[in-house]
């Protein structure tokens, strides 16, 4: 699940926050001479301005809009922005057209066993287009750390903005200039874990200036953000959308702990899991347990040639997975996922034949337990037959119709999936 741009996604879970009225005012105050706190591109954070929103932003009324909306965030945070930040505002079928997240054929397969395994998504479909579609719908704006720009995209022809969405990229812009935020981790548990400190603070700081407009400041017209239509895979937008619900919890609780400094720290020490950031009091002592799954694959069957090789799911996303399939307890924690240590999961391939290893490590023999029992159940909803000494046959008809074999030993679980029941044992031998 990785992304090459950190971008603003429609959380359908929130509320969107409503906008201010647009309103004249005075010329700005002088140039200090010199770049200051609260000060950008000859603007003050509380300084008045004339521009009217309604019919769209022209470019030298968008820049006046981004130079206070930067200095009012530099007044929230307390950190200073090192250079101006180029705008773009296009709309919705120009973004889908130039989606700026690409995958290529060998990871879109590897990536596929990922979130088969994860029971969300089917062998009926290919997760990069679910993802196309998902972003392609749902993305209200981005910055990108390599291009040093943000992009909104506007449902409408017209170049208007979401207030919410300019300052959330802004404050994008401002974390990678001060601490720089290019790059992702390897792993999709690390990815939502480092981005729930990314886009946890973004979201903080954004209500924190919608705060200020409703309270104190005098803000530009914010026109709705809204989707861009279609439909969105349920089980995939509630993981990615993960960091932005998270997230912010888990930025206020470092933040009570120990301040400003202490969240700038977070950026040189990001969390190592998800269950850290569900779970801050486990931040930054709780390292997940390295799982490591041997290869007992015959000559026919093998390992991907992608970089990992292997990926973890982590807590937040095995909970979305038992959500999406029956349990009736919602959010990203939950008894069944509570006790995780850690997880492994090995795309393997055969020709045009595909399976995978996952392992998962848990704190204690109950925790196994009862994972091993609610993953069997989970399996049986998918009308799985079971076949004897941990092997379950889930039909062709099904979307995830495979044989899986489930085993635990002490505090491991330990999930085979192939095409047959014989090519489990090619996969994974016993």
């Amino acid at each position: 699940m990785k992304r090459t741009v950190v971008a603003t996604v429609l959380l359908t879970v929130l509320v969107v926050l409503a906008g201010c009225s647009a309103f004249g005012g005075q010329s700005p105050a002088d140039d200090p001479g010199q770049d200051q706190l609260g000060w950008e591109g000859g603007y003050w954070y509380n300084d008045s301005i004339e521009v009217d929103a309604s019919d769209g932003l022209s470019e030298p009324e968008l820049r006046i809009v981004v130079n206070r909306s930067m200095a009012r965030l530099e007044q929230i945070r307390g950190l200073e922005f090192k250079q101006s930040v180029p705008v773009e505002i296009i709309n919705r079928s120009e973004y889908r057209q130039n989606q700026p997240f690409e995958a290529n054929a060998t990871h879109s397969k590897w990536n596929n066993q990922v979130w088969e395994a994860l029971l969300l998504v089917g062998e009926d479909r290919n997760i990069s287009a679910v993802f196309e579609q998902a972003y392609g719908s749902s993305v209200l704006g981005y910055y990108s750390p390599s291009e040093d720009r943000i992009v909104i995209v506007s449902n409408s022809d017209e170049p208007k903005i979401n207030r919410g969405t300019l300052v959330h990229e802004l404050v994008h812009a401002l974390q990678d200039q001060q601490f720089g935020i290019g790059g992702a981790p390897d792993t999709q548990d690390r990815q939502l874990a480092r981005n729930g400190v990314v886009e946890g603070e973004a979201t903080v700081l954004e209500q924190r200036y919608n705060e200020q407009c409703r309270e104190n400041w005098s803000c530009v017209e914010s026109f709705p953000s809204g989707s861009g239509g279609g439909s969105v895979d349920p089980g995939v937008i509630t993981v990615i959308t993960y960091p932005y619900v998270v997230g912010p919890s888990f930025v206020e609780a470092i933040e009570q702990r120990g301040g400003r400094e202490a969240v700038n720290d977070l950026y040189g020490e990001y969390p190592r899991s998800t269950e850290q950031v569900s779970n801050p009091s486990l931040y930054p002592d709780e390292e997940p347990i390295n799982v490591t799954v041997l290869d007992r694959s015959n000559g026919e069957w093998t390992r991907f040639n992608h970089d990992p090789v292997a990926d973890t799911a982590g807590q937040a996303s095995i909970q979305v997975m038992f959500q999406m399939n029956g349990d009736a307890s919602g959010g990203y924690t939950g008894p069944v996922s509570d006790g995780w240590g850690g997880d492994t999961i090995v795309p393997y391939q055969n020709g045009d034949q595909y399976g995978y290893v996952w392992e998962l490590a848990w704190d204690s023999r109950e925790d196994a337990r009862e994972f091993h029992t609610a993953y069997r159940d989970v399996l049986a909803g998918h009308d799985a037959r079971a076949e004897g000494d941990g092997v379950y046959v889930v039909p062709e008809s099904n979307t995830f119709g495979d044989a899986f074999r489930v085993t635990r030993d002490g505090t491991r679980v330990r999930i085979v999936n192939a095409p047959t029941v014989d090519a489990l044992d090619e996969i994974h031998s016993r």
